[in-house]
């Protein structure tokens, strides 16, 4: 049995004076944040050694700095320095944009020395003292906290902890299964019993949404001008209409994964990315599946439980026989849901015949189609 490292979530409860202090300290760092993007606009070669001594040197001269944390300050550096190597290493992967004042939730990291537990309390540097919902026990010591804000106003602590690893169901060493994304049902497998499909949760919350949304229209302010009260409570109506099908969405994904890991050795999966899918006539579908969410938890999932992972290119799994490996002279429209072979006359589900050339890439070793020779 080994060691993981997992993350353990909590609410907060911080009174006026914490969350007012907690804002300030999200404000230097965001104007760090800024700063840095600005600085590497300008053509400067940014490294986080050279963005904390400017960070020593700037806390010299500004008293509103040294108000705040050097620990919080320094992270959000890290942070900065991590996503720009990013993006010179990581293919599709854009660089650190500004983080707008309006628009971007408040995130704080502290690691060790920059906080303390202490009588069911979370201390963090400053002297600012937040009570914890201990819902469940941590089982070791944290190294880090992350401190967020929810689009509800809502506060949360996010620790890093270390804990043993929970023995994944035994499984056969044959068992395996191919999964397939798409927009009519979330994913589609090799194996119908497991199947995710298409809740369709923020369609059911249209109608309560838009009546928010509307409300916020008719009490919207002119800019520059403080939104009044009833703009605020019908804001937050809205966003928990929000947060609720977003919650069911992830207590969904995260139970079909836990039962496909729980059943399957080797788990192939179309690397699918639906950013496409953002601008186009189904976006709003798109979005009420969830399916980055989805994939990212199983595959998180299926690593951990210690299960083969396989990640397939989605280029011509829609294209090709799961019987002969045949493929289709013709890409087949969206509206095409039944695959024919013409080769050795094979007819099955659009999806579910993807689903078993995932599976079939995936047991050979490759990552994609083209890489298997057709027959």
């Amino acid at each position: 049995m080994g060691i993981e490292v997992v993350r353990y979530n909590y609410r907060l409860r911080p009174g006026s004076t914490a969350e007012r202090t907690l804002l300030d300290e999200w404000h230097r760092c965001r104007f760090l944040w800024n700063e840095a993007v600005h600085q590497n606009k300008s053509g400067a070669k940014l490294t986080f050694g050279k963005l904390s001594k400017q960070l020593t040197a700037s806390r010299k001269q500004s008293s509103w700095l040294r108000a705040g944390s050097q620990v919080v300050q320094q992270q959000t550096l890290r942070t900065y320095a991590r996503a720009l190597d990013a993006s010179f290493t990581v293919k599709g992967r854009g660089r650190p944009r500004f983080k707008a004042r309006k628009k971007t939730l408040p995130s704080l990291e502290y690691t060790r020395r920059g906080f303390t537990l202490r009588d069911g309390r979370l201390v963090l540097a400053k002297g600012v003292s937040i009570p914890v919902v201990w819902s469940r026990q941590l089982p070791s010591e944290p190294s880090s906290v992350r401190i967020t804000r929810d689009s509800l106003g809502h506060w949360y602590a996010s620790f890093v902890v270390t804990r043993e690893a929970e023995p994944a169901p035994a499984a056969s060493e044959s068992s395996g299964i191919g999964v397939d994304w798409g927009v009519t049902r979330t994913a589609t497998t090799t194996d119908e019993r497991f199947d995710l499909p298409h809740r369709q949760h923020r369609k059911r919350c249209a109608a309560e949404l838009a009546k928010a949304q509307r409300t916020m229209a008719r009490r919207r302010r002119g800019k520059g001008t403080t939104p009044s009260n009833g703009y605020r409570r019908a804001r937050k109506r809205a966003a928990k209409v929000q947060s609720r099908a977003a919650g069911r969405n992830r207590h969904e994904a995260q139970a079909w994964a836990r039962r496909v890991v729980d059943n399957h050795m080797m788990i192939g999966i179309e690397d699918f990315r639906p950013r496409f899918l953002a601008k186009s006539s189904m976006a709003r579908e798109a979005a009420d599946a969830a399916i980055s969410a989805t994939k990212r938890e199983l595959i998180e999932r299926g690593r951990r439980a210690g299960r083969k992972v396989v990640m397939v290119r989605p280029a011509y799994t829609s294209m090709t026989c799961s019987r002969c490996f045949a493929r289709a002279k013709q890409p087949l429209e969206l509206g095409e849901r039944t695959f024919r072979c013409q080769a050795c006359g094979h007819t099955a589900c659009r999806d579910r015949n993807a689903a078993r050339v995932v599976l079939a890439v995936a047991e050979r070793g490759h990552t994609g189609v083209d890489d298997m020779s057709q027959t």
